[in-house]
């Protein structure tokens, strides 16, 4: 996928979803057959108020009780993952046609959504690098007017 198109398959999938939400972006590579070209990516998105900061003031009898059963862990982050796929005709009488579709796909801690992808490259036998982006890096290549 070159720089030009990467940029179009972001541009078209903050066009559907909170470009200031997007926390990675995991790229596969393109796939040109039979004068299309298409790819896949998979988006983590912050959830809307997903994590809520409880700094409660604690009492002599809440401190008794968390010595003796401290708290556990909070439980990970958890992130809405979408799917996204491009098709960009290249020859024919259809050529510079671009169709995209942004599907939610679950919810998931960003290190589940890592392995998903990773488990994805490997059955599919891929030696080509996906490619990771953040979201500020996201951002950094995307038109200014690009959030719904």
């Amino acid at each position: 996928m070159t720089n030009e198109t990467r940029a179009r398959f972001l541009a078209a999938i903050a066009t559907q979803l909170p470009a200031d939400r997007i926390a990675e972006v995991h790229l596969f590579p393109a796939i040109r057959q039979g004068g299309m070209e298409s790819g896949v990516a998979v988006i983590a998105v912050e959830l809307v108020g997903a994590v809520a900061d409880d700094s409660a003031t604690l009492d002599a009898d809440d401190a008794e009780r968390l010595e003796a059963d401290p708290p556990r862990a909070p439980a990970p982050r958890r992130y809405t993952v979408f799917s996204a796929r491009y098709r960009h005709t290249l020859k024919g009488p259809d050529r510079g046609k671009w169709e995209t579709s942004v599907i939610e796909q679950a919810d998931a801690p960003l290190l589940t959504v890592d392995a998903v992808v990773r488990g994805v490259q490997r059955r599919s036998g891929d030696v080509d690098e996906i490619v990771r982006m953040s979201g500020d890096e996201v951002r950094a290549v995307l038109p200014t007017t690009a959030s719904p």
